[in-house]
């Protein structure tokens, strides 16, 4: 089992890094228009992480400086892929509908649950219908992205 994780949570970094190269180049393609909208709806002007990060700091008391602070988002950002990615190292033969269509199921679901619930629900992001289809649609290519590449990459590390 922890084999299993740790192939997971490897899996979930490699797959968080090539999600981010694919939403990357979708966000840049996309209308001036569109990301207008996006960034009027972002809660303090400040992406869902970012928003995350300064709840953490408000509530531990511990503040990243400015040097510090995109690193700290950076690995936050990572950590979300790395712990669902190890969970699913753990669950993904164990609960055969999540490993369903090579990881684009766990792909889906986390898009769905973290994307277009938590985030809204905790604040981090506004919400849903401030965001033009564009920034959903894009969510949800990345994160079809990451199932598929932490399958894969599992796969590839002999799982």
């Amino acid at each position: 089992m922890l084999t299993d994780a740790l192939r997971g949570a490897v899996a979930g970094a490699v797959a968080t890094w090539v999600m981010d190269q694919v939403t990357t180049a979708m966000l840049k393609s996309q209308p001036d228009e569109a990301t207008r909208r996006e960034e009027e709806a972002r809660p303090n002007g400040k992406s869902a992480i970012a928003n995350l990060v300064d709840r953490v700091e408000s509530v531990t008391g511990f503040e990243a400086d400015g040097k510090t602070r995109p690193r700290v988002e950076s690995a936050v950002h990572y950590g979300l892929g790395i712990v669902p990615g190890a969970l699913y190292g753990l669950l993904r033969r164990r609960v055969p509908l999540l490993g369903a269509g090579g990881g684009l199921v766990f792909g889906a679901l986390l898009w769905a649950l973290n994307d277009e619930w938590l985030n809204s629900q905790l604040g981090l992001s506004g919400p849903l219908d401030a965001y033009p289809a564009v920034t959903h649609w894009r969510g949800f290519v990345g994160h079809a992205v990451l199932g598929a590449m932490t399958e894969s990459t599992i796969e590839l590390l002999g799982g």
